[in-house]
C-alpha cells in the first residue's frame, strides 16, 4: 500500500505524544484505585488502597467534599489503561515502521539483473513504466481562440493565463508530470478540460487541479461552482482527487499555497 510508510510514521508520532502526556499525568496520580458501588438508594465512590484487606477489597467511602480524589483516581485508571494500549501498539508498529518501505514490492523487480527483468512479468507494473505509458497516451486538448495571448511554460507548452503558467512551472520545478487540459467526461455535465491532470503514485488514479481565476465575475463563479458540483456528483471530491485554487482581482494566486498543496497531494 503506497503511503503506508507515512501513515505508520504519523501514527507512531501520535502514539508517542499520547504516551508522553499520559506518563506526565501519572507522575502526580494518587495511590490506590476507585471503586463504584451502587445500591437501590445511591451510588458510592470508594477509595481502594493496600493498607489493609478491607481497604483493598471494598475501599473507604469518599465524602462529597473529597470528590477531587475520586476524579484523580478515575483519571489514573483511564491513563493506565491508555498507556497499556499505546505501549502495545508502539511495540507492534515499531518493527514494521523500521522495515517497511512503500516501494518494497517494486524494488524486488528493480533489483533483478536487467536481462532478467526483460524475462519477468512483474505483478505490479513499475511506476516509471506506468507513468511513462500514462504520459505518452495521446489526447486532444481544448483549442485556443485566434488572437489569444501566447503564454508558454518552462516546458514550452502553451497555457491560457499567467496563473496557469505559474502552476505549470511549479509542477515542472518539482519534477511532477502532468497533462494540460486533458478531456474528462463527467456524467450529467459533459466533457470538461481540467486545467491539470496527474497520475497519483500508488493509487493509479488521476487527480485533477482546477484553478478558478475570476471568482469575482458572477457568471464565471456560477459556472465554476456548477463544475465543482459535477465533480462531486461523479465521486471526485475536493481534498481527495480534486485540488482547487481560486483567484480574484484583489486576491491573486499565492505561491506558498500552491507549494503546500503540491507537497500535500502530489508528492
Amino acid at each position: 500500500m503506497y503511503g503506508l510508510q507515512k501513515l505508520l510514521n504519523d501514527e507512531a508520532k501520535r502514539l508517542s505524544h499520547i504516551k508522553e502526556v499520559v506518563e506526565r499525568n501519572l507522575v502526580d496520580a494518587p495511590d490506590g484505585s476507585l471503586r463504584v458501588s451502587r445500591n437501590k438508594r445511591q451510588t458510592m465512590l470508594m477509595h481502594c488502597t493496600g493498607e489493609n484487606e478491607k481497604s483493598r477489597l471494598r475501599g473507604n467511602f469518599i465524602k462529597k467534599q473529597d470528590r477531587d480524589i475520586a476524579v484523580k483516581l478515575a483519571q489514573k485508571e483511564y491513563d493506565l489503561k491508555l498507556l497499556n494500549l499505546v505501549n502495545k501498539r508502539l511495540k507492534q508498529i515499531t518493527p514494521i515502521q523500521r522495515e517497511y518501505t512503500d516501494d518494497e514490492i517494486e524494488s524486488v523487480y528493480k533489483r533483478l539483473h536487467e536481462v532478467k527483468q526483460k524475462m519477468v512479468k512483474p505483478v505490479e507494473e513499475p511506476w516509471e513504466q506506468k507513468l511513462g505509458n500514462w504520459k505518452n497516451t495521446p489526447y486532444e486538448g481544448k483549442g485556443f481562440e485566434i488572437g489569444a495571448p501566447v503564454i508558454l511554460t518552462k516546458k514550452g507548452e502553451r497555457v491560457r493565463s499567467k496563473s496557469e503558467k505559474i502552476l505549470a512551472d511549479t509542477f515542472y520545478d518539482y519534477g511532477i508530470e502532468y497533462k494540460y487540459e486533458c478531456p474528462l467526461v463527467l456524467k450529467g455535465f459533459g466533457t470538461i478540460y481540467p486545467d491539470f491532470t496527474f497520475l497519483k503514485k500508488g493509487s493509479d488514479k488521476e487527480l485533477y487541479w482546477e484553478h478558478d481565476g475570476r471568482m469575482d465575475d458572477p457568471d464565471y463563479c456560477n459556472s465554476a461552482i456548477r463544475k465543482i458540483d459535477s465533480y462531486i456528483k461523479n465521486g471526485i471530491f475536493p481534498g481527495e482527487r480534486l485540488i482547487l485554487t481560486f483567484e480574484t482581482a484583489n486576491c491573486i494566486l499565492n505561491d506558498v499555497t500552491v507549494r503546500r498543496l503540491i507537497e500535500n497531494y502530489l508528492i
